[in-house]
């Protein structure tokens, strides 16, 4: 999902590192251990296996709640972060019981309930209108996901904390981006980020939805790139 940005940023210089976590694309799916601390420990122990000392961290939706475990527990290793189309609220109840039975649907049934549900959620109406093979190759990766994988990160965001009171604490500078047409991550809730990270960059990019990188990828692009060019050499 990250080829749109891979190969420009890859051109300007950068050394871009795109992880499949565990439980989807070409990684392994475990039974077990799939946890925001997991996930979190999962990205730090790839970061030592390639003897990268920091990198600037982008996470979007559940990599956006990642993100946040890292910043919490592994400042030191994260050098700037990006906030793409997450938030940094809790699931309410209702939400926790909703992820409950997607989980348990997805190890029943496979993807296909979970295709249903958020092939509504993930695009701008005129993504849907005129970009039907986009719509299809997103469709596609989630079918091919690994059902413990769907479950085990369905389990994981039901069990996430809220982070809304840690932003502040957050030090390392940071990029918001968000879909004006997300539904999965509302533009209230990059708002909340937008509030609460202090001094943050932002960017809301019109005629996006939940998949902002792909549907809009040069709007993002420009955006992501001049947050990195204007990093400084040490922070």
């Amino acid at each position: 999902m990250w080829q749109p940005q891979l190969l420009p940023l890859a051109e300007t210089g950068y050394r871009v590192i795109a992880p499949d976590l565990r439980g989807f694309g070409d990684s392994e799916a475990p039974d077990s251990g799939y946890s925001m601390d997991g996930f979190a420990d999962d990205i730090v122990a790839l970061l030592d296996a390639l003897k990268i000392e920091r990198a600037v961290v982008g996470g979007m939706s559940m990599g956006g709640y990642i993100l946040m475990n890292l910043l919490e527990r592994y400042p030191d290793r994260v050098r700037a972060a990006c906030f793409i189309a997450t938030k940094s609220a809790a699931d309410d109840e209702t939400g926790r019981e909703r992820r409950s039975a997607m989980a348990a649907e997805a190890e029943r049934l496979g993807a296909n309930p979970i295709i249903k549900i958020f092939a509504e959620l993930l695009f701008a109406h005129e993504t849907m209108q005129t970009k039907p093979e986009l719509i299809a190759k997103v469709t596609s990766w989630m079918r091919d996901t690994n059902p413990k994988g769907l479950a085990g990160g369905l389990l994981a965001m039901r069990d996430r904390k809220d982070y809304t009171p840690l932003l502040g604490n957050f030090k390392q500078p940071s990029l918001v981006i968000a879909g004006a047409e997300d539904r999965a991550a509302s533009p209230d809730s990059a708002a909340t980020l937008i509030k609460g990270l202090t001094g943050c960059k932002s960017r809301i990019i019109e005629k996006a939805g939940h998949m902002v990188n792909m549907e809009q990828s040069q709007a993002f692009n420009d955006t992501l790139l001049g947050f990195l060019n204007a990093l400084p050499d040490e922070i």
